[in-house]
């Protein structure tokens, strides 16, 4: 038992260390291109990628010193700590959802607005600028961001390209890349096209919130149900004439099943529950 919580927390140290000392470590691929747009999408761009590991990887480790010292069993703590961490992973991505939710929310009334100035004869940056003043309270900071880049630089399209990338937004992507056109070629419709899309924005939020509050109570009791077992070992743990029989036997193996079982019904349930979602197909 010594063995194993001395080797466990050795390997969870030495990870710790390794994260925020070598400078050169990079997760490589798609998995560090999911993650570094998870923190974008999740409105804390400034975080590195590194950092989130070093708090996965600190997390799991007290959960299990803590568990493990509590319930006498390392196997227990090993399951409960791996189950920790990936909790800031899932709190990123339910960050991510809300700000998602938030921004479909106000984009409607910033497209209008941004119709209004087109159509009151404001050139394009200025009617950019302006939304950093008049526009919807959670979309004032990009665009105040980009007028000082505009003002900086004067060069619209590498402030686009900023911009599109501090919103991290499917619906930003579609009115850049629009706006990015009207500038090059010419939009006589351009006031059109925004209050066309405002139309299609608000049908679809309205859509999306009406399909929302039906699942809401079947994707809950889901994720309820999926927690249930790990709160009621838990809450065994501190039994230890009762925990300590997942220590021998067949009781690695039920844990191992167990957790297997749970995270197939959780991914199912999550493919099932799912709603389209728009990709950023222009960034």
């Amino acid at each position: 038992m010594g063995s194993l919580v001395g080797l466990a927390l050795g390997a969870g140290l030495a990870l710790l260390w390794w994260t925020w000392v070598d400078p050169t470590w990079r997760p490589a691929g798609r998995a560090e291109t999911s993650r570094t747009s998870l923190l974008v999408r999740a409105g804390i761009p400034d975080v590195r990628l590194r950092s989130l590991v070093g708090l996965c990887g600190g997390t799991f480790v007290l959960v299990f010193v803590t568990v493990a010292g509590i319930s006498g069993v390392g196997v227990v703590g090993l399951a409960l700590g791996a189950m920790a961490a990936v909790l800031p992973v899932g709190v990123l991505r339910a960050r991510a959802a809300r700000r998602t939710r938030e921004l479909a929310a106000l984009w409607p009334d910033a497209v209008d607005n941004l119709a209004s100035a087109v159509r009151a004869g404001l050139s394009l940056p200025e009617a950019l600028q302006q939304l950093g003043e008049r526009g919807p309270e959670g979309l004032r900071e990009p665009f105040v961001a980009f007028g000082r880049d505009y003002q900086a630089t004067g060069r619209f399209h590498d402030s686009l390209d900023r911009l599109k990338d501090r919103l991290a937004d499917p619906v930003g992507d579609r009115v850049v890349e629009a706006l990015r056109i009207a500038r090059d070629v010419g939009g006589g419709d351009l006031g059109r096209m925004l209050r066309s899309l405002s139309g299609f924005l608000r049908e679809d939020l309205r859509t999306r919130r009406e399909l929302e509050s039906r699942q809401s109570w079947t994707v809950t009791g889901a994720k309820l149900a999926v927690a249930a077992p790990w709160i009621v070992l838990l809450l065994m743990s501190f039994q230890r004439d009762v925990i300590v029989r997942f220590a021998e036997g067949a009781g690695p193996l039920v844990l191992a099943v167990g957790a297997v079982a749970c995270l197939a019904a959780y991914r199912l349930m999550l493919l099932i529950g799912r709603l389209p979602t728009e990709r950023r197909i222009l960034a």
